[in-house]
């Protein structure tokens, strides 16, 4: 989904597992055995990196929505993973809420705020996962803050996502030089870390986040906090192309990708993914029932998916 503040625009992602799949026609993406040295060949998993490059052989562009969990509560959250699931999206991407989220805009906050004070917490959402991961065909990517996965410790933290059939994870407030112990637990038990880049990232710097990025690079679109914006930022050609001079590894962009001509045009300049949040986000959050919400974002969602190739 979307994400980051100006001060922080430096790297992360992440990527996930799952034990049963019904996957869509124009998304089938490949398999690969876990990074983990614990695990079994047995184990073998789906994952965004997987998904992107068989994407990229049909010739298509990932749609990749981003939601808040626990709004408007995490019964309706599980129904919208369900739903984006089967409107065709390719990697989910699903923010873990949290009390000071500094790379969010008012939409984003807004909708964490009100899932935090219907009781949503970590935990709550671990248990939401396990149940209707395995009913979904699409990795999901989980968005946390830093603080939480230090609370909880990180290597339980990664375990538990794993566990609950997460592919990936983007820590926005993480830099870059600090990721190293996060990216060693995310790699030895198969969680793919997705990093950040941004239009003020110097090139040595972006060129050092797309070698340590898996599952995809994140481009960040404009600097700022997540949000609507009325168009995209016309850098972003140029940026694809010089990330994409960098690095093989599949680019997705995202804040201020909210209508069906943004994802148009980030695919026509040759993103590999395009990342929908707040206006998800707000299609939820302003609804006059979890029904009605649903209901639009089904809508919505088919939309942004005709666009794309």
């Amino acid at each position: 989904m979307a994400l980051i503040a100006q001060s922080i625009w430096v790297s992360l992602s992440t990527p996930k597992r799952s034990g049963y799949f019904h996957r869509s026609p124009h998304s089938l993406p490949a398999l690969r055995v876990s990074m983990s040295s614990s695990l079994t060949a047995e184990q073998v998993t789906f994952t965004i990196s997987g998904t992107f490059s068989s994407l990229k052989k049909q010739g298509k562009v990932a749609l990749v929505p981003y939601i808040t969990a626990g709004d408007p509560d995490l019964e309706t959250t599980g129904k919208a993973l369900k739903i984006l699931d089967s409107c065709g999206c390719d990697v989910i991407e699903l923010g873990v809420p949290y009390s000071d989220p500094l790379a969010d805009g008012p939409v984003i906050q807004a909708a964490a705020t009100r899932a935090l004070q219907r009781g949503t917490n970590f935990s709550s959402i671990v248990s939401m996962l396990k149940e209707v991961v395995p009913r979904i065909s699409c990795p999901i990517a989980l968005f946390s803050y830093y603080n939480p996965i230090l609370r909880l410790g990180i290597e339980k933290f990664i375990l538990t996502i794993r566990d609950a059939g997460v592919h990936g994870l983007v820590v926005p407030d993480l830099p870059l030089e600090e990721t190293e112990t996060l990216r060693k637990e995310s790699i030895k038990h198969g969680i793919e870390l997705v990093l950040l880049t941004t239009p003020t990232t110097p090139t040595d710097r972006m060129k050092a986040i797309c070698e340590a990025s898996e599952g995809f690079v994140y481009l960040v679109s404009s600097v700022g906090v997540t949000g609507a914006r009325a168009s995209v930022n016309a850098r972003v050609e140029a940026l694809l192309y010089e990330i994409q001079q960098a690095t093989s590894k599949p680019v997705a962009v995202g804040f201020g990708i909210s209508k069906p001509e943004h994802v148009k045009q980030v695919a026509a300049w040759g993103a590999d993914g395009a990342i929908v949040g707040s206006a998800m986000v707000r299609i939820l959050g302003d609804a006059s029932s979890p029904e009605e919400g649903l209901k639009e974002l089904e809508s919505f969602t088919k939309s942004l998916r005709a666009a794309l190739p």
